[in-house]
This record gives C-alpha cells, sequence and structure tokens, in this order.
C-alpha cells in the first residue's frame, strides 16, 4: 500500500525529470497522451492520481516503463 501511496500523495520527480529529458514542456506531453497541461502539471506535484490508461500512455510518450515513472523502489 504504501507504493501506491507514493504515486498519489509525493511529487513525481521521476516524471518530470523523463519528461524534461526529452524536451518536452507539460503542454507538449499533454498533448502527445490526450491531457491537459494542468493534468500533467498536477501528477508532477502528487496531487492527480492519473488512470492506469494515462499512465501507460505517458510512459509510452517518454519511453519509459511505469516502474521507471510511477513506482517507488525504496
Amino acid at each position: 500500500m504504501k507504493n501506491i501511496y507514493y504515486i498519489y500523495a509525493m511529487e513525481n520527480i521521476k516524471l518530470k525529470i523523463a519528461r524534461i529529458e526529452k524536451s518536452l514542456s507539460q503542454q507538449e506531453l499533454a498533448d502527445l497522451v490526450k491531457a491537459t497541461r494542468q493534468t500533467i502539471g498536477l501528477i508532477e506535484k502528487g496531487k492527480y492520481n492519473p488512470t492506469l490508461s494515462l499512465c501507460v500512455r505517458i510512459a509510452r510518450a517518454l519511453n519509459k516503463t511505469l516502474n521507471d515513472l510511477f513506482w517507488d523502489e525504496d
């Protein structure tokens, strides 16, 4: 349960770093995954719990796995 809580309640630095490494703005990533810029911003801040479908689209757009972006390894 702790890992799920991490996804929802803590800032998602991994997502932000992966987005920046691909030289994408929040708006550009949002356009790629059919979401809003605000949604991407809220996910990065840990204030929005995305659906599995959205997580998969984000991971594919960034060429990462779900584990890379959304799972706490501790």
